[in-house]
């Protein structure tokens, strides 16, 4: 499905790649759950991707709240620019590693609801307009959340049917 171009779209959108990437992983063995990823993946396995979009949904959250009390928010992280994503990402998953990955998917989920509250809370302008909103810059709201979810889910199923052939 292209990206997303109205509300409708982007919760639909959203929902069924978060819904695909849950069920993937609800249907794998639990030897197919717990296997290491290739060497050379950052994540090692699937919990590390769900505690990796965990994290990441927390990051949007923070900037969301940040940025709408109309303080400019720290993008990607205090300390990080885009540039020094892959450092981020190590961050995020050594920090993330002795988390279990039934306490991960209930982080998920939660995170996941509390970004769809966003969602539905928002006009389709309100979402879609560039540059409405100061902190995120010449681009939309949308744009940070289609990153944050149903991109970013997106990812996260390639990533995982890839490593697990």
């Amino acid at each position: 499905m292209p990206r997303p171009k109205s509300k409708i779209e982007l919760i639909s959108l959203s929902q069924g790649n978060f819904d695909k990437l849950i069920d993937l992983v609800n249907n794998y063995p639990e030897e197919k759950v717990n296997q290491t990823f290739p060497a050379g993946t950052l994540n090692r396995d699937i919990k590390d991707v769900l505690a990796h979009l965990h994290q990441w949904h927390l990051l949007m959250l923070e900037w969301y709240r940040v940025g709408m009390k109309g303080e400019k928010p720290d993008i990607p992280f205090p300390g990080f620019t885009w540039k020094t994503l892959p450092a981020l990402n190590r961050k995020i998953r050594e920090e993330n590693k002795d988390i279990p990955l039934k306490e991960t998917l209930k982080l998920l989920l939660h995170s996941h609801l509390e970004i769809h509250k966003i969602m539905d809370k928002h006009s389709e302008e309100e979402l879609f307009e560039k540059k409405r909103y100061h902190w995120t810059g010449t681009t939309s709201l949308a744009a940070y959340l289609i990153s944050n979810t149903s991109s970013h889910y997106d990812w996260a199923l390639k990533l995982i049917k890839k490593s697990l052939k």
